[in-house]
């Protein structure tokens, strides 16, 4: 797609979106038409209509249903004309009210592409080309659908890939099958049997079998009751077994095809079994990397890894994928290896070196400490660099675990004594006696995972217990810093350094840490930014 071929194009430049369109609207329009045949049948059923004439009315119904999405989609693709100009990508649509929308050239960030089953079989892709800026205020702008031919040369010039491939590019990961042992290691195969059964529930609902779908759970209910000791264990064996299954399909659809790969300036990433999806990412707009370890997975040995960029998110609220994933779940060596690299890619000369006082005597203020090292090699990221937080961190999350179950031992007494069942002011006992041991696991483990460092080009932070989360936030991307103090920190000499930046989430803490340490690491981190607000003492 170069200049000579957007001078030749009709109608100044503007192009037409893909005729095949059409036949993947009329293929996906039949999910439409068996929910309206399901309806008809419903309400045709005891009407005495012959069965010629139900199924006459019901092809009927299914033809226009098929009119009436082609007859939308003609008028759609009649109405809508994207060009690509030397210095803008631009789109007209609308059928009632007409849209023109253009992006330059040079704020294009990210391209994703997308194709469905249905659209894979006619040979079509959709097209979300991304500025970097919340796709919730309208920035995302989107060609659906264009040939997957056409789709992937105006990615390439979007992205300007005429230049040659460096010496570091190529693949950074591919699927290995072997990581769907990770899948199950998750929520989903727990809670995946109840999805399952509230979507077959809503199906059967709207067939019209609501009334069997009541019967059959009246019966599994009295079995249930009738023999507890034999049909609870059974029950939870089959919900892990749906759970497990489900988590496993979900991968392989989620992520078979999987590569991760370095273009020049960039990075693309490429999954999907039926749908397949491709992003690609300038690394200028790369703040750093998380490397994510729920706890069934970091029991498993897992972790998984995602990237901190400017501006990217979920495409609109309809969609859950979560779009900062780089990973599937996969070993945590090799996570941390990813995270490396990715981490540390050559994008822009990496900033100077940290100095530890700019007037070149003296310490920080609030008791600062100069003595203590802070710094971790940019290329390891390990957690063996990591600088541990003091033992006030962990009385802090002990006392809380405990003051909470003082409040529920309190709660559960009131209750014994308000309740009339003698076998329920027995259970509410249970609550505050299973609170006890997870609450002191939780506040231990808590403790053990904070940490945090200084790199070359990073600062790292680590946190959680449930879900554990490393952070290695590129200090160029540093905007400002929030220290917050408690009433309860003050006392233990702690605080919280917050990381003000534009990508991710938009601030990464550092949590609990100690006062002097706190701020010395917010000063080294970028310097100059903090030291119009730090007291400094003369030695």
């Amino acid at each position: 797609m170069n200049d000579h071929a957007r001078a030749s194009s009709p109608e100044g430049g503007w192009r037409r979106l893909a005729g095949r369109s059409l036949w993947a609207s009329a293929v996906k329009s039949l999910a439409i038409v068996a929910g309206v045949v399901v309806a008809l049948l419903r309400f045709l059923t005891g009407r005495d209509w012959p069965i010629g004439g139900v199924a006459a009315l019901c092809a009927a119904a299914a033809i226009l249903v098929v009119a009436a999405v082609v007859a939308y989609d003609v008028a759609r693709l009649r109405t809508t004309r994207w060009r690509l100009t030397p210095e803008r990508l631009e789109l007209r649509s609308g059928i009632t009210v007409r849209q023109h929308r253009s992006i330059p050239l040079d704020r294009v960030r990210s391209v994703n592409l997308r194709a469905d089953p249905v659209a894979r079989v006619f040979g079509l892709t959709v097209v979300k080309v991304g500025t970097g800026e919340h796709a919730a205020e309208g920035t995302e702008l989107v060609l659906d659908p264009l040939t997957r031919h056409e789709a992937e040369s105006l990615r390439r010039t979007l992205l300007r890939q005429d230049e040659r491939p460096a010496s570091g590019d190529g693949p950074l990961a591919r699927l290995r099958w072997s990581w769907i042992r990770y899948a199950p290691l998750s929520l989903w195969s727990f809670t995946g049997a109840a999805l399952v059964l509230g979507a077959l529930y809503k199906a059967l609902d709207s067939f019209g079998a609501k009334g069997l779908v009541t019967e059959a759970a009246g019966g599994l209910w009295g079995w249930v009751t009738a023999r507890p000791l034999v049909a609870v264990p059974l029950i939870l064996a089959a919900n892990l077994a749906v759970g497990v299954l489900g988590s496993v399909l979900l991968f392989a659809e989620s992520w078979g095809r999987y590569r991760l790969e370095r273009e020049p300036g960039r990075l693309r990433l490429h999954r999907g079994l039926l749908t397949t999806r491709s992003l690609t990412l300038e690394e200028r707009r790369l703040r750093g990397v998380e490397i994510s370890e729920p706890l069934l997975l970091r029991l498993g040995g897992g972790a998984r890894v995602r990237t901190i960029a400017t501006g990217l998110g979920k495409a609109d609220e309809h969609e859950t994928e979560d779009a900062a994933a780089l990973t599937p779940p996969l070993p945590r060596a090799l996570a941390w290896s990813l995270a490396t690299k990715i981490a540390t890619l050559p994008t822009t000369p990496p900033p100077s070196a940290p100095r530890a006082d700019a007037s070149g005597h003296g310490t920080l203020g609030w008791h600062g400490t100069t003595g203590r090292d802070m710094s971790a090699d940019a290329g390891g990221l390990g957690m063996g660099s990591l600088v541990p937080h003091p033992a006030a961190a962990r009385r802090r999350r002990i006392v809380r675990a405990l003051v909470t179950v003082a409040v529920l031992a309190a709660a559960a007494g009131l209750a014994s004594w308000l309740l009339p069942w003698q076998w329920s002011r027995a259970a509410v006992w249970a609550v505050p006696a299973l609170a006890l041991p997870f609450g002191m696991w939780l506040a231990v483990e808590s403790a053990r995972s904070l940490g945090h460092a200084l790199g070359r080009r990073h600062l790292v932070t680590r946190q959680g217990a449930v879900v554990r989360s490393t952070i290695a936030l590129d200090r160029r991307g540093v905007s400002g810093w929030t220290i917050t103090e408690s009433y309860f920190q003050r006392r233990d000499g702690l605080l919280t350094v917050s990381a003000a930046t534009a990508a991710g989430k938009g601030h990464y803490d550092v949590v609990d840490v100690d006062r002097g340490d706190g701020l010395e690491l917010a000063a080294r981190a970028v310097p100059g930014l903090l030291e119009p607000f730090l007291v400094r003492e003369k030695k």
